[in-house]
């Protein structure tokens, strides 16, 4: 055999081919979340909310994207179920589907002006079948590169799938300002914004292609042999391991959150409160987010060498260090810092979003990992659909008072630094009964042979 077909050469290759293929899924994931983000906060009021004042159109705009992040955990119960159940690769083939099908749907939804009442209340409805697709989303395409690949190589792959979230701002961000330089902003409220919406089926096609090509994960396979597959593994979790689900939300936090508050609340911010035309504010998420491009990959490489917890937990205390003085730079309004902003508030944060996938996967069982993983994600996605309206909120309490976001993401990062901190504690003593059970396994197979022998 030679050196470019060792069994762990041929795990890495197969590892980074179902990797590929799990990261177009989480891009159109994340391209499906932030075209109804940018729409929430720049459209969404006028189109479906007409007959409100700004903040409080803003706000029902706000709350509508958060119903995604609140159905999430029914998403993760069932779809969490049918992953540690019927398999990793089946179940991501039906979010990936409902999830690209129901966006396509927003994009054919009529106006307010025209159906009246019932166009938000079909909407919310969407943004319902949206939520739950992604409940079961997140895991399985975590899962599926992390169990193909060897366990040296754990952290990189479960990092990248977690290109897909810059990849997403990258591809809605390009596209709203190439509609916004093509259309009128009268032509963007009629029909223009519909157009991002409709381009999630030609990517769903793609999507759906490359998980149909792709096996079933090895560890799934061995749970099957082995009959050790859970009959309520949603249940098994939250009695097994309540704590580590706890760390696991809290670990989460700063990396989900992160992203509600820059990308969909300091667009809007950025646009009404500092007078930033809404083209420059998609230029300079474009611009942190291509910089990600880079940096979860390397943050993936350090994983593989520190650990994917101490990954996340030294994002969380650099975020933690940023927080203030980023957002009072922000108030001196240029072009420049703007950029500065997203680049920063994107570069620490991203340390946690990295090593989350790793971190996850190194705490939790097999047999209920599915399930572990997408319940855990779901919570605290849900909590994090709460930072733009709180957020909102506590900026027209206090006036906009420069510091009042970075409140938010300084909280974000606390919790999160604690969790991680914790977490890191929880997968070293499970390396080390996964160790202690291997040892035993080898010496029982042993002494078996030597009494075969005799």
């Amino acid at each position: 055999m030679t050196e470019s077909t060792t069994p762990a050469r041929l795990a890495d290759r197969n590892a980074w081919r179902v990797t590929l293929a799990s990261l177009v899924g989480t891009s159109l994931e994340s391209y499906d979340f932030y075209v109804f983000s940018y729409f929430s906060a720049l459209f969404s009021a006028s189109v479906f909310f007409p007959n409100q004042d700004r903040v409080a159109g803003t706000l029902a705009a706000f709350l509508t994207l958060a119903t995604s992040y609140f159905v999430r955990p029914i998403g993760a119960i069932v779809f969490g179920h049918l992953g540690d159940r019927i398999g990793r690769r089946a179940t991501l083939i039906w979010t990936i589907g409902i999830m690209g099908v129901s966006t396509a749907l927003i994009g054919v939804l009529p106006g307010y002006a025209t159906i009246g009442v019932a166009a938000p209340v079909l909407l919310v409805a969407l943004r319902v079948v949206q939520g739950i697709s992604l409940g079961g989303e997140w895991g399985g395409s975590i899962l599926v590169g992390v169990e193909h690949s060897t366990a040296r190589r754990r952290g990189f792959y479960a990092a990248i799938p977690q290109l897909g979230s810059p990849i997403g701002t990258i591809v809605t961000s390009v596209l709203f300002l190439w509609l916004s330089a093509a259309l009128s902003h009268a032509d963007m409220v009629s029909w223009g914004w519909r157009i991002p919406f409709l381009l999630a089926l030609p990517l769903l096609a793609v999507s759906l292609y490359l998980r149909l090509s792709i096996d079933e994960t090895p560890v799934f396979k061995g749970l099957l042999q082995r009959r050790s597959r859970d009959r309520a593994p949603v249940l098994d979790a939250f009695r097994r391991q309540p704590v580590a689900l706890i760390v696991a939300v809290g670990s989460a936090l700063l990396g989900i959150g992160s992203y509600s508050l820059m990308n969909t609340y300091t667009t809007n911010y950025g646009v009404a409160a500092l007078g930033f035309d809404y083209t420059q504010v998609f230029a300079a998420t474009t611009i942190g987010s291509l910089l990600q491009l880079v940096t979860i990959p390397l943050f993936g490489v350090l994983a593989t060498r520190i650990g994917s917890a101490r990954v996340v937990w030294i994002g969380a205390l650099t975020t933690l260090l940023i927080a203030f003085p980023m957002y009072y730079l922000l108030q001196f309004a240029t072009f420049p810092i703007l950029v500065g902003t997203m680049i920063v508030g994107g570069i620490f944060p991203t340390l946690s979003w990295a090593g989350l996938g790793g971190l996850m996967a190194d705490i939790f069982g097999r047999s209920i990992r599915y399930s572990a993983l997408s319940i855990a994600y779901a919570v605290a996605a849900a909590l994090s659909g709460l930072i733009p309206v709180t957020t909102e909120a506590l900026g027209a309490a206090t006036h906009n008072a420069w510091w009042h976001p970075g409140v938010v993401l300084g909280i974000l990062s606390a919790v999160t630094l604690v969790a991680a901190i914790a977490a890191a504690s929880i997968a070293s003593r499970r390396h080390e009964a996964e160790r202690d059970a291997a040892e035993v396994l080898e010496s029982e197979r042993a002494a078996r042979s030597l009494v075969e022998a005799e």
